[in-house]
Formats: C-alpha cells, sequence, structure tokens
C-alpha cells in the first residue's frame, strides 16, 4: 500500500518512525531534543515544528504518503481570533491550576456533576482548568483567546498550512474536560464556565478520517494524545490493560463503553480505535522504589537483587507507598507507612521486597477499581524501565493473577501515528474499511505467566489489604 509515518512530539524531543503501510515494519527512524527547559510548564508551539524539522533531517520523509502525528497530553494553546497564540502553551505538568480545579468542581456542582457531564472531575493538568486558571490570573490573555487547540491539534493544523478547518480526534479530545467520550460530543457551555466566554474548538474527526491533504498530496491523519497512539502501537484490545511504571502509575484498559465515575477515579477517555480507555493514576510507583534504594544505598538493579534473596510476603513487612500522598485512593495528604517490623522482618532484603510488593499491589489497587465497574482484564502490558527490573517480573504476574506481556522497548507511540496513518491511507485508497485498522504484527515481547504462584500473588494482596484497610479504613469505600 506504500510508506506511512508516525511522528510523536513528546515532552521533550520528537520521534519519527516511517513504516511500511502494510506490515508496520519500521524501515527508519529520526530523532531531535526540544530547545526547551525539561520541566518548564510553558513553552512556544515553535519549538515543536522547528525539532519535527530537526528530526525529519536528511530526506527522512522521502517517499512517504501519509504522516500521523501524536503528540503530549493536556497541553493547552490559547489562540487569538488572527489564529496566534495569545501566550505561550501550558503544558501537562503545569501545577499551577489545582486551586482552578477545585473552583470549577465546585462551580458545576459537585464531582457527580462532572463525571456525568464529560467522564471526569477536573484536575489541574486538563485544558479546562488552565482555562480557568487563565481568566483568573491572565485576564487580558483569556479575553484575547477566540480559538482552543492541543499539542496534536496545533501540529496537525500547522503541517496542513493553517487551513480554516481545525480538526482533533476523540482520544486528545477526551482528556480536556470539555468533551465526552461517553456522549461523544463537546460541553462549550464548561467552556464558558473556565474562561468566561466562547472560544472555538477543533472538529472532532473519527480515527480513521484523514485531517487534510499538504499541498504537496501528502496525507495527514486525524493524529492523537500519546497515551492513546502508544495504547495504537502496542496494539491492546479488549480484555487487555496497561500499567505504566514511572515515578507515578497508571493502569488502563480498553473498554467498550465510557465510564462516569463520581469518585473520580477513573478518567473516561477515548482511544484512537473507536474503543474507550479509562484511566486510573497512582501517586506513586517506581518513585518508592528509588526511595528505598536510596535508603538503603544503592541502586534499582541492586535493590531488585535485594529483594530477590527475600520470599513473597516479606516476612510480613508491608509497605504502603503513599509517599507523596496518593490519588488512588484519594489519601492526598497522607504519607506512606512501614508495618510488620518485627526483629526477624528487619532485613535489607524484607525491605527491598517490601517495596516492590507494596508499588505493584498499589498499581493492583488501582486496577481492581477497573474491574470493579466491569472492566475485563486478561492480559497485562508492563512499561516502563522498571518492567525489566527481574523482582518486578517475578512478583507481577501473581499479584497481578493474570497474564504479564513486558514489551520490548520502542517508540509505541510513534508507532501508533504511523498505524493511523495507515489506516487513513487505506480508507482514502478503499484498501481498509473504516472500522478496520491495518493488521500490523504486535509487539515483541516477553510473556510471564502466574503459574504456581498464583496462590502466593493472592496471599501477598490479602495481607497488604489488611495492612491499608487497618490504616485507612474505609479508603476504598467509595469506589
Amino acid at each position: 500500500m506504500g510508506i506511512v509515518a508516525g511522528l510523536d512530539s513528546s515532552s521533550g524531543s520528537t520521534r519519527i518512525v516511517v513504516c511500511d503501510a502494510d506490515t508496520g515494519a519500521v524501515l527508519r527512524q529520526g530523532y531531535a531534543p526540544h530547545p526547551v527547559e525539561a520541566k518548564s510548564p510553558e513553552a512556544d508551539p515553535q519549538v515543536w515544528l522547528l525539532s519535527l524539522g530537526e528530526a525529519a533531517a536528511g530526506g527522512l520523509l522521502e517517499g512517504v504518503q501519509a504522516i500521523g502525528v501524536s503528540a503530549q497530553q493536556h497541553g493547552l494553546i490559547p489562540l487569538d481570533a488572527q489564529g496566534s497564540p495569545v501566550r505561550p502553551a501550558l503544558l501537562g505538568n503545569d501545577k499551577r491550576a489545582q486551586v482552578a480545579a477545585a473552583d470549577l468542581v465546585d462551580a458545576l456542582g459537585g464531582r457527580q456533576a462532572w463525571a456525568e457531564a464529560v467522564g471526569s472531575v477536573p484536575q489541574a493538568p486538563q485544558p479546562v482548568a488552565k482555562l480557568r486558571w487563565l481568566a483568573r490570573n491572565e485576564p487580558e490573555s483569556a479575553q484575547r483567546t477566540a480559538a482552543l487547540m492541543q499539542p496534536h491539534d496545533w501540529l496537525v493544523w500547522q503541517l496542513l498550512g493553517r487551513p480554516a478547518r481545525r480538526t482533533t480526534d476523540r482520544g486528545a479530545a477526551s482528556g480536556t474536560g470539555y468533551w465526552s467520550a461517553v456522549t461523544g460530543s463537546y460541553r462549550p457551555d464548561l467552556v464558558e464556565l473556565a474562561l468566561g466566554h466562547h472560544a472555538a474548538l477543533p472538529e472532532v474527526l473519527g480515527p480513521w478520517e484523514a485531517a487534510g491533504t499538504t499541498p504537496e498530496g501528502l496525507l495527514i491523519s486525524a493524529g492523537t494524545g500519546e497515551t492513546m497512539a502508544a495504547a495504537f502501537g502496542l496494539g491492546v484490545g479488549v480484555g487487555d490493560a496497561v500499567v505504566s511504571l514511572g515515578a507515578s502509575g497508571s493502569v488502563m484498559a480498553v473498554h467498550h463503553e465510557g465510564l462516569a465515575d463520581s469518585s473520580g477515579l477513573i478518567t473516561s477517555f477515548a482511544d484512537a480505535t473507536g474503543m474507550h480507555l479509562p484511566v486510573v493514576h497512582t501517586l506513586n510507583a517506581v518513585r518508592a522504589l528509588r526511595g528505598t534504594a536510596d535508603l538503603l544505598g544503592i541502586d534499582l538493579d541492586g535493590l531488585s537483587d535485594l529483594a530477590l534473596k527475600s520470599s513473597p510476603g516479606a516476612y510480613g513487612l508491608v509497605l504502603l507507598p503513599y509517599l507523596e500522598g496518593e490519588r488512588t485512593p484519594q489519601l492526598p495528604h497522607t504519607a506512606g507507612t512501614l508495618s510488620g517490623l518485627r526483629r526477624d522482618s528487619m532485613k535489607p532484603e524484607h525491605l527491598a521486597r517490601a517495596a516492590f510488593e507494596g508499588m505493584l499491589c498499589s498499581l493492583a489497587d488501582a486496577m481492581d477499581v477497573l474491574r470493579a465497574r466491569g472492566v475485563q482484564v486478561r492480559r497485562v502490558f508492563l512499561l516502563g524501565a522498571a518492567a525489566e527490573l527481574p523482582a518486578v517480573q517475578a512478583a507481577a504476574p501473581p499479584i497481578f493473577g493474570t497474564q504479564v506481556v513486558v514489551p520490548q522497548p520502542a517508540e509505541y507511540a510513534a508507532l501508533g501515528a504511523a498505524r493511523q496513518a495507515a489506516w487513513a491511507l487505506g480508507v482514502s485508497q478503499g484498501t481498509l474499511a473504516p472500522h478496520t485498522p491495518p493488521a500490523w504484527q504486535g509487539a515483541a515481547a516477553q510473556v510471564l505467566e502466574p503459574g504456581d504462584e498464583l496462590a502466593v500473588g493472592q496471599a501477598v494482596r490479602q495481607q497488604y489489604g489488611a495492612t491499608r484497610d487497618q490504616i485507612h479504613p474505609g479508603a476504598f469505600g467509595g469506589a
């Protein structure tokens, strides 16, 4: 069918993969860092274009027929009536809108009202909270704001030459706080509630639809957010969950319907295929491992080796890894707890084991929030550098109670964007049906089974759950 490209504009860099449209085989790759301060909550969108141009240098895109775009989520680019940014983009790592988010919850009548309206309760990273922050802190910029875009929307628009039509997709739109994955429609009234006036919103395209064609004849697909692109690149489907191990953690799963959750534990995203992608976040994942490793004066590899010298259950030692407070369960002002200290458990290897088990049990708690709402989890994809640690691979299958897949490192968000481009190209050429994405080969991966350790994993979770419920009674009462 041809050659397609996927570009992923993350918070720190642009990565491009050029793929065979029929098989997904990677033919070429490009990379360039963003010339911005990594942890800044703001950025000039033009630096993303500069990075894109550098990543595509040297004829990387020669022969490409279609491009898909993935980009960092929860960014907000407010545009004036002429289509120019009124200020630098507000990025997803911007925490300044925490008070604004709480204000919006009250302004609409509470968490239940928001969950029913858009499938999520406002959080600081979401564009809707950023709009309220902008209205309160930069009223002149807010007043000049006539249209709203996110990073992937803006990049697609730029690649197409800034046409009158502005577009987005279901995945990116579902993270705004003013588009509902359940109803498939915008809530313009929530934009006005946050910003104080109306603003133009991009048209939401279907997964296989093209945003347009460049003057050179290059088809640009709808694009999507990084989370949705990575899920599409991995090839996950119904029954699959993806557990991401960063400093914080997340559990997301493919589901056939959107979920409204008044507790705020579930964020109801749409995915890049027409399905739904409910996500539950934890504030503490690898953060708990690094803290334990620092305490013991070793690195993560050393912590893993040490943990494997202990046994499941860590001789009764239980670590509740709520070092930064916690979001799941909602314990924002709590601290971590080490319980079960006895003379025979007070050894470094047992503390190391308790750290891994505490992290994984906390993520299993998050997974149970989804399961309690009818989300099937028959297989877990484990992502992040920590997924390669032997202690994680030994403990995860029995604690999660299901098969665990550890994909080989790859540019999954860029691959998902390329797969979307191949889908749009195939539909435009009549070789693919609108509801049938290209059947690319799934991620190369290591597959781990709980096997005979399943009962042991259940016992570890029971020990963890009993400790959690004793110290934080009713923590999951609303889940």
